[in-house]
């Protein structure tokens, strides 16, 4: 067989196992909720693994490889500002959003639980909130199609076209009927493949290399500073700002929807503490294995004399030259996965922001779980659709907008959730102007502020003081909101310390 040919069998091997979960996932959901939030019966080690997968994409893969590649350890302080964002939204957010949501009206979405926490009669908060999710994640969606159709175009010779289709048939396919069990489990192996990939690949070079002494003397023959976090240039004030945003990447996990929905979906609030360990665990390791992937290729670029013309192909490229074509074939599989991992959990959310937060907002009659469940699947086609016309012909205007969604979601809705889960004063007016503000600081900053500080800052700071000072105007008491907060905060506690009594 050719080397092409054992690539392909991999991919269609991957293809199929893709399909075979989302089948499995099929025969064990039966009604709207189970095929939006499986249930809320998540195994630990499996939200924790499909929250990462369906978090990182193909910047994992590609982007920090690349960018390590390039820069050195320089463009390594978005991996640590990401390892400690996540790492406290397992340790904070997920306890007490599982147990709130089951308080707060057994909440099955983001905008549902808003306007539960906080009685909002007027639905406005569901529908706005719900709207948000909706767009940003057509565009998201549209961008990771975009992504696999350049994939296939640069991996395999293949069209654009012909790429696009395949990675949105196959990831609609499985996302349409297995839900967001069959997108979880799906993450899962995904998940893994990716780990494997960035452990494997590095390891391979380092031994041909020598060693791990002879690799870092074959970076300094490039350039010494590649294996300085503050560059050539010491920690003058426009390194220390440029360190901040990059640690300010943190704070987008609070407002991820395709995220933080993986806490409400598990057994109870105790399966957060097994989960964040499984979850930083297989973090630590990817993150960690993409940057040495990147260092350890310009070390053996270099020592080959071979100069890479897309940067952000290091993995791709190391891959094909020390592994068998079948194995290679596999690492491109990898690549895939987190392209289609993202976009699968995006487009469950997209339906439940669809049928959840925006048709039984306005339906007048009472649907049947059955009726839902369809919507639900029709819901996922229909995004799809619309995200894969989209792709057809990528506008670099859409591909701009996605590139700063991350700050947008994280603005728009991270401080909401962290004061709705903490703070008892917030009202619905409060979160509203948030929003909004958050939202806007994002657009605003992106267009007219200094590019040396990441827009998340001044939106997520934005947010924060519209919504305090909001809230402390138009606040009204309301026992059922007081007596919601308390029960969620001692359920969350109990069950925290019923794991750590076991």
């Amino acid at each position: 067989m050719s080397d092409s040919a054992y690539q392909i069998l991999a991919l269609v091997i991957y293809f199929a196992a893709m399909i075979g979960i989302g089948l499995y996932a099929y025969r064990r959901t039966s009604d709207h909720e189970e095929y939006m939030l499986a249930g809320r019966q998540l195994p630990p080690g499996v939200a924790a693994l499909s929250a990462g997968a369906s978090d990182m994409s193909g910047w994992l893969m590609m982007g920090l490889p690349g960018a390590i590649y390039m820069a050195g350890l320089i463009e390594g302080w978005i991996a640590v500002g990401l390892t400690l964002g996540a790492y406290l939204n397992w340790l904070i957010v997920a306890p007490r959003l599982r147990a709130y949501t089951e308080v707060a009206g057994n909440s099955i979405t983001i905008p549902s639980f808003f306007e539960n926490r906080l009685k909002d009669s007027t639905r406005m908060l569901r529908v706005v909130s719900g709207a948000i999710i909706l767009v940003f994640f057509v565009f998201y969606v549209n961008s990771m199609m975009v992504a696999g159709g350049v994939f296939f175009e640069s991996a395999f010779g293949t069209s654009y076209t012909t790429g696009l289709l395949l990675v949105a048939g196959v990831t609609m396919a499985y996302t349409l009927i297995g839900g967001f069990l069959g997108a979880s489990l799906t993450d899962v192996v995904q998940g893994l493949l990716m780990m494997a990939a960035l452990v494997v690949v590095p390891v391979m070079v380092i031994v041909y290399l020598g060693g791990i002494g002879p690799t870092i003397e074959a970076i300094n023959d490039v350039d010494p500073t590649r294996l300085s976090p503050f560059g050539g240039e010491g920690l003058n004030g426009l390194t220390v700002l440029a360190v901040v945003s990059a640690l300010a990447w943190g704070l987008g996990y609070f407002g991820q929807p395709h995220i933080i929905i993986r806490f409400m979906a598990m057994r109870d609030a105790a399966s957060a503490k097994p989960a964040r360990r499984i979850g930083i665990g297989w973090m630590a390791i990817s993150l960690i294995g993409a940057v040495v992937t990147g260092l350890v290729g310009l070390a053996y670029f270099n020592q080959e004399s071979v100069e890479l013309s897309d940067p952000e192909t290091v993995t791709l490229a190391l891959s094909q030259i020390f592994f068998h074509p079948l194995i290679g074939g596999f690492v491109l599989s990898a690549v895939l996965a987190a392209i289609m991992s993202t976009i699968s959990s995006q487009l469950v959310v997209s339906s439940s922001a669809l049928v959840e937060d925006l048709y039984r907002t306005f339906t007048t009659r009472t649907p049947s779980q059955k009726l839902l469940l369809r919507m639900g699947q029709l819901s996922v086609l229909g995004v799809s659709v619309v995200a894969l016309l989209l792709s057809l012909n990528p506008s670099d205007t859409i591909l701009a907008l996605v590139a700063f969604a991350w700050a947008g979601f994280g603005a728009a809705f991270g401080p909401a959730i962290l004061l709705a889960l903490f703070w008892r004063g917030l009202t619905t007016w409060g979160v509203l102007s948030g929003m909004v503000v958050g939202a806007a600081g994002v657009f605003l900053w992106d267009a007219f502020g200094p590019d040396e500080v990441y827009e998340i800052i001044p939106g997520f700071l934005a947010h924060v003081i519209v919504a305090v000072v909001v809230s402390k105007l138009t606040a009204t008491p309301n026992a059922e909101i007081e007596r919601e907060f308390d029960d969620a905060a001692e359920l969350a506690a109990r069950k925290v310390q019923r794991a750590k009594a076991q």
